[in-house]
């Protein structure tokens, strides 16, 4: 049995290739409102939220002008973005609802719930937040008992 990875470990970034780079900043910087920390010329920026160094970084390196892979092939599924609380994520919502991005789905998954979109390339987006863990849904031996059923953005949007 391979010993469990230390329990503190966190993915701390993603860096995405894109097609058009200010495309692809309008997004993530105009629409969900990262900030960006860096720039690399015309070729890549860094982004991110309260002053990290990155937590999205965008370039143009290997897929200037290309297009997004073909369904039936592997890669990223989505990014997922998590939101301290419920009204963060329905403000996030009100900013993609604003600027008219089409949503791809909506789950209350028990311990989360999330928003699903697609950025300009293509490449899945999820917003999230997750519930306190005391609210998680367990299962009689304590395991968790996740699910996805439809989220109320409505009720969202009221936060």
């Amino acid at each position: 049995m391979p010993t469990p990875i230390h329990p503190q470990t966190r993915i701390g970034h993603v860096h995405l290739k894109v097609a058009d780079l200010e495309r692809a900043i309008a997004f993530y910087h105009g629409v969900l409102g990262f900030e960006i920390t860096q720039r690399y010329g015309k070729q890549a920026a860094f982004l991110s939220a309260g002053g990290y160094h990155h937590h999205i970084g965008l370039n143009t390196w290997e897929s200037l002008g290309g297009s997004p892979p073909p369904p039936g092939t592997t890669g990223l599924y989505h990014t997922a973005i998590l939101y301290p609380d419920r009204a963060a994520l329905a403000d996030a919502l009100r900013r993609v609802l604003e600027a008219k991005i089409p949503l791809d789905g909506a789950s209350d998954h028990g311990v989360s719930e999330a928003i699903y979109l697609r950025d300009p390339d293509e490449n899945g987006v999820e917003l999230y937040r997750d519930r306190p863990e005391p609210e998680w849904p367990r299962k009689s031996d304590g395991t968790l008992d996740m699910y996805s059923r439809p989220l109320d953005l409505h009720a969202l949007l009221a936060e």
